[in-house]
């Protein structure tokens, strides 16, 4: 199993790492892929972490109707082929979509746009996010929160200072989780926002252009990724092991 796994790993890296990587990197087409990615992938992130914080600590304090399946339909963009995704995003904001006219009419273009990388980002993502930053604000006793009521707090000074900081290994690896999974975002996009160079095209995106023409672009990117890949899987680890020493 661990051959089975490592193997193909193991054969991009050899193929890939070559005295010619760094000229690669440099080139035009790599540096406009990863520039998109850097710039979407962050815009994602911050939208992610504005609305995911909310409906996080809602669905872990609050006792509501309808809560079972709110929480279910948040999950769903985790489960749907990406592909699928791309098509629901572009019935739902492209030209023709439910809100295409709506848009169309306030000046916004969404369809084949940056924008439209960011939100197929945030739409695939935000769900590991919310997951996560939820166990956070589950995994202290709510007593605790009380406690600094009874002290004085307010109620943004409580969130800031005392749920914040207790959540945030959660919140972190969340954040962390829904970063990778934007960077590695192919299908949607694809669909969604397309494959212009400089403008919508992605690191994945870069990946699947260039394996049909030029393979080394495609080598020298897919290596970077197993790099960024094996980073946040350590990233993780790091954090699950601060996260459970207090407890021990």
């Amino acid at each position: 199993m661990v051959g089975l796994l490592l193997l193909p790993v193991f054969a991009l890296l050899l193929e890939a790492l070559t005295p010619a990587l760094g000229r690669t990197l440099q080139s035009a087409a790599v540096r406009d892929a990863l520039r998109v990615s850097a710039l979407t992938t962050g815009a994602a992130l911050a939208v992610t972490l504005a609305l995911g914080t909310p409906v996080a600590y809602l669905l872990a304090r609050r006792q509501f109707v309808g809560k079972g399946l709110f929480d279910a339909l948040l999950d769903l963009p985790m489960v749907l082929p990406p592909v699928v995704a791309g098509v629901a995003l572009l019935l739902a904001f492209g030209q023709g979509g439910l809100l295409g006219r709506p848009l169309e009419v306030a000046g916004v273009d969404l369809a084949f746009t940056p924008g439209a990388v960011v939100l197929a980002q945030v739409f695939t993502s935000a769900p590991f996010y919310v997951r996560a930053a939820r166990a956070g604000f589950l995994a202290f006793d709510p007593d605790v929160e009380g406690a600094a009521r009874v002290d004085g707090a307010g109620r943004w000074a409580l969130f800031r200072r005392v749920t914040l900081p207790l959540a945030f290994p959660f919140l972190l690896e969340g954040a962390v989780l829904a970063w990778a999974r934007s960077l590695g975002e192919f299908g949607a996009t694809l669909l969604f926002a397309g494959s212009l160079q400089g403008e919508t095209r992605t690191v994945p995106l870069a990946i699947y252009s260039a394996a049909e023409s030029d393979l080394a672009p495609a080598l020298a990117l897919s290596a970077l990724m197993v790099a960024l890949a094996f980073g946040v899987l350590l990233t993780l680890r790091l954090i699950a092991g601060r996260r459970i020493t207090p407890a021990q």
